[in-house]
This record gives C-alpha cells, sequence and structure tokens, in this order.
C-alpha cells in the first residue's frame, strides 16, 4: 500500500468517525446516558490521534509528490 493510499484510508475512517460522532442516535445515548459518557471523549480521543497519524503520512505524500514533479 503506498502512502497516498495509507492516506486516503485513513481519510475514510476519519469521515467515517465523523458522521458516528454527529449521528443523532449517537448523541441521543450519550445524552440520555444509556452508554458510558466517556464513550465520547473516547470517541473524540480516536479522531484526534487519527488525525495525527494522517499529518505524519501526509508529510511523506506531499515530499513524494514534489520529488515527483
Amino acid at each position: 500500500m503506498s502512502p497516498i493510499e495509507i492516506l486516503q484510508e485513513f481519510n475514510s475512517c476519519y469521515l467515517k468517525i465523523q458522521a458516528i460522532a454527529q449521528n443523532e442516535n449517537w448523541l441521543l445515548l450519550i445524552a440520555q446516558k444509556k452508554i458510558d459518557p466517556e464513550a465520547a471523549t473516547h470517541l473524540a480521543d480516536v479522531m484526534h490521534y487519527l488525525g495525527e497519524a494522517m499529518g505524519c503520512v501526509e508529510e511523506i505524500v506531499e515530499v513524494k509528490t514534489i520529488q515527483n514533479y
């Protein structure tokens, strides 16, 4: 898998997780305390760390793009 493919996969995951975090049913579960309220924090943490990983791979993709020109 190339760096750009890895970045695309990370981005796809990030968008799916973001959709869950903004989903009305997810927010309702948190609000009604049907699941541990820490779940919202954990999901935010996942998004944060995934974003950080994407940034690291993005640097490699940018360098490879510049080198190919």
